[in-house]
C-alpha cells in the first residue's frame, strides 16, 4: 500500500511542491506516509481513510495525491517535528524471564522498571502480558489483552520464574511519548502502514495497556537522567534498568559513562540491569564468543552492588526478540 502511495506522490508534480515546502529533516518518505495516515486516523481525511480501510484498494496512490494537494498545509503541519516511531512494541518474551531471573537471583521481592531509549516505553508493561513460546511453555497473564509468542532454538528452557511485583516505572528517552496524550498516541499508530494489521491490533493494546498505568517520563540523555531515574524507585526495591538495542546510539565512552552510573547508583543497594543488544555492545556483558555483527543479539544481566559488578549473558535473540535460545542454567 505504501508502495502504491509513494509511486503516486512521485509523479504528481503538484504533491512534490507541497511537500517540498516542509522542513527539509520532514521531507523523509516514512514521515510523509505517516503524516498521511495520522490524518486519516483524526478523522481528517476520511476519503483516505476508506481507501485504507480496504487494504487492497487500487485507487489509494491518487486519493493520498488528492490529500497531499488539497491539504497541503495541514500534512506538512502534522509531519513538522514529528520523528517517525518504527517498530515501537515492547520485547515481553525477552523481558519477562530476563527481569523474573535476576530479581531471583538477588532475592528482589519487588522491583522498579526504567526503561532507556523506548519512547513509548511499552517494555515496562512486560509483568502485565501473556507470552507463550514455541516450545510450549508459556509465561505471564494468559487473559492479557496484549498476548506475544516467541519461538525457542537450541535444548535450553525459558526459566519458568514469576515476574516479581513492579512498583515503579519509569521511561527514560531524549523525546519520550506519553502514551495517555491521544494525539501521541495516535501518531504511534499512523508509523505503522495500515495494512499491518496484525502489528497494529497489538500496538493498539499495548498502548490501552500502557495508559492504564503509565510511567514517569524523564527526558533526556541517559547518562545525565539515570541517576534521577534509579531514585524515583522507592529504598526497599531492586531497580531494574532495561536497555534493548538502545546502546548503540551512544558512542563507547557514553556506554562506559552509562555503566559508571549504574555502578555509582549501588552504593546504598543493589542495582541490576537487563540488556538486550547487539554482540559487544553492551560493556561489561560476555558474548559466549559471538563475533560483533553475527546477526543476533545478546541478552546479558549485569547486577551492581558495593562497588563491583557481576555480569552473565543468559542468551542469544533473533528477530528483535521474536526468535531466543536460552543458554545459562536455572533453578
Amino acid at each position: 500500500m505504501y508502495g502504491r502511495i509513494a509511486n503516486a506522490l512521485s509523479k504528481s508534480d503538484e504533491a512534490l511542491r507541497v511537500i517540498e515546502t516542509a522542513p527539509a529533516r520532514q521531507r523523509h518518505p516514512a514521515t510523509i506516509l505517516a503524516a498521511l495516515h495520522d490524518l486519516a486516523l483524526a478523522g481528517d481525511a476520511p476519503a483516505l481513510a476508506k481507501a485504507f480501510a480496504t487494504a487492497n484498494a487500487t485507487d489509494v496512490g491518487a486519493v493520498a495525491a488528492e490529500v497531499v494537494v488539497g491539504m497541503g498545509e495541514l500534512v506538512v503541519e502534522r509531519a513538522a517535528g514529528r520523528r517517525v516511531r518504527a517498530d515501537e512494541g515492547g520485547r515481553h518474551a525477552v523481558l519477562y524471564p530476563a527481569v523474573a531471573e535476576v530479581a531471583r537471583r538477588v532475592g528482589a521481592g519487588a522491583v522498579g522498571l526504567i526503561d532507556v531509549g523506548r519512547a513509548a516505553g511499552l517494555n515496562l508493561t512486560v509483568d502485565r502480558v501473556g507470552i507463550s513460546y514455541g516450545n510450549g511453555q508459556s509465561l505471564g497473564d494468559a487473559r492479557s489483552a496484549v498476548q506475544v509468542s516467541a519461538s525457542v532454538v537450541g535444548g535450553g528452557e525459558v526459566p519458568s520464574g514469576v515476574m516479581p511485583e513492579v512498583v515503579a516505572r519509569v521511561l527514560i528517552d531524549v523525546d519520550p511519548v506519553d502514551v495517555t496524550d491521544a494525539d501521541e498516541a495516535r501518531w504511534l499508530r499512523a508509523c505503522v502502514s495500515p495494512d499491518q494489521v496484525e502489528r497494529l491490533a497489538r500496538l493498539e493494546a499495548e498502548l490501552a495497556l500502557a495508559a492504564a498505568d503509565p510511567p514517569v517520563l524523564l527526558r533526556g540523555e541517559v547518562v545525565d537522567v539515570l541517576p534521577e531515574a534509579i531514585a524515583r524507585v522507592p529504598d526497599d526495591v531492586l531497580p531494574v534498568v532495561i536497555t534493548t538495542w538502545a546502546l548503540s546510539a551512544l558512542d563507547l565512552e557514553g556506554r562506559l559513562r552509562f555503566l559508571q552510573r549504574l555502578d555509582e547508583a549501588a552504593t546504598r543497594r543493589p542495582v541490576a540491569w537487563v540488556s538486550v543488544e547487539g554482540v559487544g555492545v553492551a560493556p561489561g556483558i560476555p558474548t559466549f564468543g559471538d563475533r560483533r555483527a553475527s546477526g543476533h543479539s545478546i541478552i546479558g544481566m549485569g547486577v551492581f552492588e558495593h562497588a563491583s559488578m557481576q555480569a552473565s549473558a543468559v542468551g542469544r535473540c533473533w528477530r528483535r526478540g521474536g526468535m531466543l535460545a536460552w543458554l545459562a542454567e536455572h533453578n
